[in-house]
């Protein structure tokens, strides 16, 4: 196969052979000019010292004047804008810090180089959310500087290089929007979209030399990862967004009419689409056997496509299939069903191609499926099992990918989740107004990842988080649920019911996690209280009242009179009648 990038459009073979002659021609620019620098120190020894010192010239700067604090800079840089300013901190009127904030708002493409002494470099860092780039300490040499400013320069310079070819793309796409391909772009999306009569849309695409004479046709929606909707992109973004699907179009239309497999457009959101159609396959057999050679060269073409992509960019696309039809009236359909394909892309991961026939999108799970995946998770962090809680939601990102769950509804599960945690939290004894507040924050985190694997790491962090605020709290929390728990014993001794699970349900723990923190905070097993309080409670009734075992038994909680005589004479070396027969006699005495 010819090197397809040797086939590009004019446009988008300008694009592609931009960046190397841009870099010829960046460096040819660099040769000669030079980038302006405004030194401020209130010290005049210093200024003096800095301006004869430094090799200016050789690093590719010029020093277009010096000022003696920022109030005369911050005029200097009105009147004469520079690209560099080099600035002490301690200075009257206006300090180091005041001078970046105000760089940093009004002029934010200046690099700022601050250089102060020892005691004063905490200070400087404060300046840290101006984006100050260098931080000197005093005295600063010649060769410090120097190294900082050719570091300068190399920023400065990849910022330029940036500029030029977004400026470039600019001009390029510009160009692209006003010639014919737009137009058709239009006429295809109104064509798939009935946005127009289908008689008028087809009339409008012969008069482009297009028609539609094959068996079967489907849409695929292409869509570049880096600028997906799955988050909101700032306006830079957006804009750089346009510029690449063009390039995205140009690759997918060249490939498309080298197979003759159909024809590529861009809708209103830079998303690639392509109506694919079977007329290069019309000679091969029967329906059936052209229906799955079709089905298989279209996969393959995005497939093409994604790599072409990757190759000129370095960018993942994704590709979302739809329903193969045999009339273009059902072109629409393939459409709504390729876009449904697409969304799959936010837990099968980018540079995904999914088919909307594809078994996992079939299977439409249910939130029955991940209910014990959320009660091991939910055990775990009872437990304080940190490795537990991550292995039970590395089980549910794995589910969730295999059947390629849509955004809205891994979310709603992992939200679930984090409610859990919440509840835990506040049976535990944590702030619930805090706990109330950090669910909130981490639920509206996971909305914003842009994949399952990113949200499925804020769960992780939240999870963390908790799990060391219990960690400090199990001190006192096991003190806490030991007197709990010998309070309700007190209280229900008499209960021949009365067991563990009970008091934990009591307590709002696990059976697990209240037995270990009560072991590790008493030295005793919860059993060995309840035995010990009952046997402790049967020894009054024996010394102070004149009842008989099975009665004083069935008080203490023994429904089985022998057995209570086996337990009584473990712990006391007695049986009940001997032990009465004891005390009692002493008693009187």
């Amino acid at each position: 196969m010819k090197d397809i990038a040797k086939k590009r459009t004019r446009a988008c073979r300008g694009f592609l052979l931009f960046y190397d002659a841009q870099r010829r021609e960046g460096k040819r620019m660099n040769d000669k000019d030079t980038y302006q620098v405004l030194l401020v120190d209130d010290e005049i020894l210093v200024r003096d010292a800095i301006r004869e010192n430094i090799d200016w010239e050789g690093l590719g700067f010029t020093l277009s004047g010096d000022c003696q604090n920022g109030k005369e800079a911050i005029e200097f840089v009105n009147e004469r804008p520079v690209q560099v300013v080099l600035t002490d901190i301690n200075m009257p009127y206006v300090d180091g810090i005041e001078l970046s904030k105000y760089l940093y708002e009004n002029f934010p493409e200046t690099v700022i180089i601050i250089f102060s002494g020892f005691s004063e470099f905490d200070y400087a860092q404060k300046a840290i959310q101006y984006h100050v780039s260098e931080y000197l300490l005093k005295p600063v040499t010649a060769k410090e500087l120097s190294q900082a400013l050719r570091r300068t320069r190399k920023k400065l310079d990849e910022a330029q290089k940036q500029e030029q070819k977004l400026q470039k793309l600019t001009s390029t796409y510009k160009e692209y929007q006003k010639n014919a391909a737009l137009i058709q772009s239009a006429a295809l999306s109104n064509f798939v979209m009935h946005s127009r009569e289908p008689r008028e849309s087809l009339r409008e695409l012969q008069e482009m030399g297009i028609t539609f004479k094959s068996e079967y046709y489907r849409i695929a929606v292409l869509d570049i990862d880096l600028y997906s909707d799955l988050y909101e992109a700032d306006l830079e973004k957006q804009k750089e967004s346009a510029l690449m699907a063009f390039v995205v179009f140009n690759i997918s239309e060249e490939l498309l009419k080298q197979e003759r497999l159909g024809y590529a457009y861009q809708d209103g959101n830079h998303r690639i689409q392509l109506i694919l159609e079977s007329e290069s396959f019309e000679q091969s057999g029967s329906r059936k056997s052209l229906r799955s050679e079709f089905l298989c060269a279209s996969v393959k073409m995005c497939e093409r496509i994604q790599q072409e992509v990757h190759k000129a960019l370095g960018m993942t696309v994704s590709a979302g299939l739809g329903d193969c039809v045999a009339d273009t009236n059902e072109l629409y359909h393939s459409w709504e069903s390729a876009r449904e394909a697409l969304t799959r892309r936010y837990s099968g991961g980018p540079g995904l191609i999914v088919e909307f026939d594809d078994k996992a999108l079939q299977e439409e799970p249910t939130a029955q499926d991940y209910v014990l995946i959320q009660d091991q998770f939910a055990e775990a962090v009872r437990n304080h099992d940190s490795a537990r809680a991550n292995e039970a939601l590395d089980e549910m990102e794995a589910s969730m990918r295999r059947k390629l769950l849509e955004k809205n509804r891994a979310c709603l599960q992992l939200a679930q989740l984090v409610r859990s945690v919440e509840e835990i939290g506040q049976a535990n004894g944590l702030d619930e107004g805090l706990l109330s507040r950090e669910r909130e924050t981490v639920i509206e985190q996971i909305a914003k990842q842009r994949s399952l694997p990113k949200a499925i790491r804020v769960v992780k962090e939240y999870g963390a988080k908790v799990l060391k605020q219990l960690g400090s709290m199990s001190d006192s929390n096991g003190k806490r649920l030991a007197t709990r728990a010998s309070d309700y014993i007190e209280k229900h001794y008499m209960d021949p019911a009365l067991g563990l699970n009970e008091v934990c349900g009591y307590l709002g723990v696990s059976t697990s996690y209240f037995s270990a923190l009560f072991k590790e905070t008493t030295g005793e097993t919860f059993m060995d209280l309840l035995i010990r309080t009952r046997i402790q409670k049967a020894q009054d009734l024996l010394e102070h009242t004149s009842l008989k075992n099975y009665e004083i038994a069935e008080r203490v909680g023994y429904s089985d009179p022998h057995y209570f005589s086996v337990v009584f004479k473990k712990m006391t070396g007695r049986t009940p009648t001997e032990y009465a027969r004891e005390n009692r006699k002493n008693a009187e005495q």
